[in-house]
C-alpha cells in the first residue's frame, strides 16, 4: 500500500512539474507565440488555376460526406507539399449549416457567387424531403452540372440528382435499402444492386453508397483527376491500411 502511495504521489508531482514547466515555457515563449498566425498557416489560398472542387451542403447533411471529400482532395502532392485543389464547401445561403451529428460548418460560398467547379460533391441528409423540393438547390446541381467534369452523389444524394434530371439513362447507386425507391422514383435512372454495389462510375457521373463508402468515390476521382500513385499517397497520408486491418 505504501509503495502504491508512493507511485502515486510521485506522478502526481512529475505531471504538476510538467505543467509549471508548460507554463513558464509558454510565458518564456509570448513573443513567439505572438508572432505565429496558425490560421494563416493552415488556410488553403483559393488559386484560380487550379480546379476546384465544391461540396454541396445543407441542413441536416451527414457530415462524413463532406469531410471525406475534403480529407481526400485537400491532401498535397508528396513531400513538397504543392496544393492541387481548391477545396471549397457551398450553400444556399451564408447561413450556417447545422450537420445532422450537430456540428456547425460555415460555408464558403454561396449558389450567387459559387466560382466554376471541375467536380461537385452531393451529400446526403436522412431525411431528404426538404432538400429534393428546394428548387434553388436542384436547380443549382442541374446548372453547374453544365460546367463539371465530373458530378458525385454519395448515399441519398442520388435523389437530388435524380430529381435534377441531369444523369438520366446513367448508371448510379444510392444508400444500402434505398434502391427500389429511388428507381420508382426517378425510373430514367439505371439503379445499381445497392446491396451488392459500393460505387458505380458511369461517364462524368460518380455515386457511393456514402457515409463512410465516400472516401471510396473521393479515392476513385481523385485519382481518376491525378494519378495513381498520387491516390497511393493519399491512402498512406490517411493511415486506410490501419483501418482496413483494424480487427487484426
Amino acid at each position: 500500500m505504501g509503495i502504491v502511495a508512493l507511485i502515486f504521489v510521485t506522478s502526481m508531482m512529475s505531471c504538476n512539474s510538467n505543467k509549471s514547466n508548460t507554463r513558464a515555457e509558454n510565458q518564456d515563449g509570448n513573443n513567439t507565440e505572438l508572432k505565429t498566425d496558425t490560421l494563416t498557416k493552415h488556410l488553403k489560398p483559393f488559386k484560380a488555376e487550379l480546379p476546384t472542387i465544391g461540396l454541396l451542403m445543407y441542413n441536416g447533411v451527414l457530415q462524413s460526406e463532406v469531410i471525406a471529400t475534403s480529407d481526400v482532395f485537400s491532401k498535397p502532392d508528396g513531400p513538397e507539399g504543392k496544393q492541387l485543389f481548391n477545396v471549397i464547401t457551398i450553400a444556399e445561403t451564408e447561413n450556417t449549416i447545422t450537420t445532422e451529428e450537430g456540428m456547425k460548418f460555415a460555408p464558403d460560398y454561396t449558389f450567387v457567387n459559387c466560382p466554376k467547379l471541375e467536380a461537385l460533391f452531393v451529400p446526403s441528409a436522412y431525411d431528404m424531403y426538404a432538400q429534393v423540393h428546394n428548387d434553388k438547390i436542384v436547380n443549382f446541381i442541374r446548372e453547374k452540372n453544365r460546367e463539371t467534369k465530373y458530378t458525385v452523389s454519395n448515399c441519398a444524394g442520388a435523389q437530388l440528382i435524380g430529381a435534377s434530371g441531369i444523369a438520366d439513362g446513367h448508371k448510379i447507386v444510392t444508400w444500402i435499402g434505398g434502391g427500389e425507391q429511388l428507381q420508382k422514383d426517378y425510373p430514367n435512372l439505371k439503379v445499381q444492386d445497392d446491396s451488392l454495389v459500393s460505387y458505380v462510375r458511369d461517364g462524368k457521373f460518380l455515386s457511393s453508397n456514402g457515409n463512410l463508402t465516400s472516401y471510396i468515390s473521393a479515392l476513385n476521382l481523385v485519382e481518376i483527376m491525378t494519378s495513381a500513385e498520387h491516390r497511393k499517397f493519399v491512402e498512406s497520408y490517411l493511415y486506410l491500411d490501419r483501418l482496413q486491418n483494424w480487427k487484426e
